[in-house]
C-alpha cells in the first residue's frame, strides 16, 4: 500500500491550497483518513480527520479554514486550506487508516503514511 500527497507549494498570506492524497496497493477498504503537519523541531500535529461515514474533525487552528473531504470511489482525500497563515507553514502528511489483502487475499489493517508535501505561506 502507497499512499501519495501532492498540493503543497508556496502561498501568501490568506492565499489557497489544495492537498491531496492517492492510496494505491491491494486495498480493502478504508476507515479514517487523516492529515497531520509538522514543523521541524516541533511534534507532528493531527490538523483533520474524516471517518469512512464523512464524519470530520478539525485542529482548533485550522476550523472554518480548513476542510477535509474525501473519494471512497478513488481511495482519495484532500484538504482544501482557505486564509492560509504563515504559521500553518509546515510539511503536511496524510494518514490512512486501512485493510489491504496479504498474499493469500487475507485482510490486514494497518495505518499507512505517505510522504510530506510542504507548505509555505510567506507573511
Amino acid at each position: 500500500v502507497q499512499l501519495q500527497a501532492s498540493g503543497g507549494g508556496v502561498v501568501q498570506t490568506g492565499g489557497s491550497l489544495r492537498l491531496s492524497c492517492a492510496a494505491s496497493g491491494r486495498i480493502s477498504s478504508i476507515t479514517a483518513m487523516r492529515w497531520y503537519r509538522q514543523v521541524p523541531g516541533k511534534e507532528r500535529e493531527l490538523v483533520a480527520h474524516i471517518g469512512s461515514a464523512g464524519s470530520t474533525d478539525y485542529a482548533d487552528s485550522v476550523k472554518g479554514r480548513f476542510t477535509i473531504s474525501r473519494d471512497n470511489a478513488k481511495n482519495m482525500a484532500y484538504l482544501q486550506m482557505n486564509n492560509l497563515k504563515p504559521e500553518d507553514t509546515a510539511a503536511y502528511y496524510c494518514a490512512a487508516d486501512l485493510y489491504y489483502l496479504d498474499g493469500a487475499s487475507n485482510p490486514v489493517v494497518s495505518r499507512s503514511w505517505g510522504q510530506g508535501t510542504q507548505v509555505t505561506v510567506s507573511s
